[in-house]
């Protein structure tokens, strides 16, 4: 496919390598200057976005490596939100040995929401010159849904926004302005990663938001309206995409259910131009809810996980896209890995050569099926 999101394709996160995450340690402890620390982030993005090119991926991202997690780096930059570390937050993660809490602090909406600078504005300028010719730089940003979703209308300061309207045409124009930003600076490929698309499909993850006084039943409306905003003005040449997966936190997840909660709405409302769409086990559901993707719309089926190292089956692959196919046409298929291999620093529970080896399978089964 000449534009993205691209046959074969991954969601943006990969694991960091070792002399990176010393070095961030060394920063955090003073053993090393910001410029130091910046320094090594360089060198392991050209050598991440290397290795994106030699395994034949038409896309590259610079790994996410200058982040802590793949949402609140950007969040906790808009102006008017803040950290609210007395008022942390546990999120629940499970995977097969158990159960984990990741436990961070809350967000607070004390001002206006207002971009104050265009968000990893040097993180992309950089990752466009690495990029050249050779692959197209793909910039990953949480979705205007996250902002939300985090805290609900409790994390708003009620004298800045005695009514929650406001603050929803405020968040989608600093995402606007956002997407005008990165343009400007050569970005032709936009992701927009959102969770709570996903996890709203989970009845459990409903009731929360009920019992925090969220309108849970219709949430997904509200969020698919306020995306829809913040990109309405984009250039025609700018692909926006966004990703969908129900957690992806040290290979644990925090929420279950197919997309058929959401689907009539998402995919018919929702105006980007692909979808990435968690498909690697049991908890994803099946491929019915893809009836409601119309024409002109890509699916990029995540079938390839990254929350263990063992590498699927290239028949299994194609027998998945194939039933995919009953229900949107092949030609609007890709494929790609459900989620990123580290959505925070932490990284998943493989290995470089298991991640490399995931991508590599996935260039080659795309190959096989979409020539």
């Amino acid at each position: 496919m000449a534009l993205p999101p691209f046959r074969a394709d991954h969601v943006g996160s990969l694991l960091r390598p070792a002399a990176l995450l010393t070095a961030r340690e060394d920063h955090t402890h003073g053993r090393i200057s910001a410029e130091e620390l910046r320094t090594a982030e360089d060198e392991a993005i050209r050598q991440v976005v290397a290795m994106q090119a030699e395994v034949g991926l038409n896309s590259a991202t610079d790994g996410e490596f200058r982040r802590t997690s793949w949402h609140m780096d950007f969040i906790y930059r808009l102006g008017g939100i803040s950290s609210a570390p007395d008022d942390a937050i546990k999120v629940r993660f499970e995977n097969p040995d158990g159960v984990i809490e990741f436990t961070t602090a809350a967000l607070h909406v004390d001002g206006p929401v207002r971009l104050t600078e265009t968000v990893f504005a040097d993180d992309f300028s950089f990752l466009r010159g690495v990029a050249g010719s050779a692959v197209t730089p793909k910039l990953t940003i949480p979705s205007p849904s996250m902002v939300h979703y985090r805290g609900g209308p409790a994390a708003l300061d009620p004298a800045v926004y005695p009514e929650e309207e406001q603050f929803w045409t405020d968040l989608s124009a600093a995402y606007a302005a956002q997407v005008k930003g990165v343009y400007d600076l050569g970005c032709r490929y936009l992701q927009l990663d959102d969770t709570s698309l996903a996890y709203l499909n989970d009845p459990a993850q409903r009731a929360e938001l009920t019992a925090r006084g969220d309108d849970a039943e219709h949430q997904h409306l509200r969020y698919i309206r306020q995306i829809n905003a913040a990109i309405a003005d984009r250039p025609a040449d700018l692909r926006v995409t966004t990703h969908m997966c129900r957690g992806n936190f040290k290979s644990s997840w925090a929420a279950a259910g197919g997309y058929d909660f959401v689907a009539e709405a998402l995919f018919s409302e929702l105006a980007v131009d692909g979808f990435f769409l968690e498909y690697d086990d049991d908890r994803s559901g099946d491929f019915a809810p893809l009836r409601f993707v119309p024409e002109g719309k890509q699916v990029v089926l995540g079938l390839v996980t990254t929350k263990r190292g063992e590498l699927e089956s290239k028949d299994t692959l194609k027998r998945r896209i194939e039933e995919a196919s009953r229900y949107v046409p092949l030609d609007q298929l890709c494929l790609s890995p459900q989620c990123g291999f580290s959505s925070t620093v932490d990284g998943n529970s493989l290995t470089y050569d298991e991640q490399v080896a995931k991508l590599a399978l996935i260039v080659e089964t795309a190959a096989e099926v979409w020539g």
